[in-house]
């Protein structure tokens, strides 16, 4: 009985073998004075508010962003690259302020809360998803903020895509093919 387990076990290790592990995505970066944001062209760190950044396969750095509604939007416009391993975004729920949203404090952006339709506005000036770790941080935020709380699938879309008069953010051309696009 004993050499049919030890058999069995080492019939299992073999298996494992030949499969493929998962491979681990990128660890976020810590933000620098060095960081230009993919939309604005600017220095990330010279905008208040959460800020992102987001691991594509087919580039050796990550794109950085100076807020985190750019950040979702490179998610879904058509003209982006598509092979993304990793989306980061400030932890708010670990910031040390709004102006200072943390240089090493992210959070993997499908697994946030974010907080919509607040009077807070992000660092371009305009509508901001502000992202927790915390549901209980984001609760808190609501409470002193309006807004709701959603999970990154949920965000809209138009939420991201739409001009609050803001610089930055997505850009008009984006915002037309995308609307000509299907839904997923």
């Amino acid at each position: 009985m004993r050499r049919l387990a030890l058999t069995f076990l080492g019939l299992l290790a073999l298996a494992g073998c030949g499969e493929k592990q998962a491979a681990q995505p990128p660890t976020p970066h810590k933000m620098t004075a060095e960081v230009i944001g993919h939309y604005c062209g600017m220095n990330v760190l010279e905008h208040s508010g959460p800020k992102g950044q987001i691991f594509v396969a087919s580039l050796i750095e990550p794109v950085w962003f100076s807020s985190v509604r750019d950040t979702i939007a490179f998610t879904v416009l058509p003209d982006e690259p598509k092979d993304i391993q990793a989306i980061y975004v400030s932890d708010m729920a670990k910031a040390p302020s709004w102006d200072k949203p943390g240089a090493d404090n992210w959070v993997e952006a499908r697994k946030a809360l974010f907080v919509i339709g607040s009077r807070v506005k992000g660092g371009m000036g305009g509508d901001e998803a502000v992202p927790f770790s915390d549901r209980t941080a984001a609760e808190k935020f609501v409470g002193e903020n309006g807004g709701r709380i959603v999970a990154f699938d949920h965000v809209p879309r138009d939420y991201v895509l739409t001009s609050t008069g803001a610089q930055g953010g997505a850009r008009p051309d984006d915002e037309a093919n995308l609307q000509r696009r299907p839904s997923d």
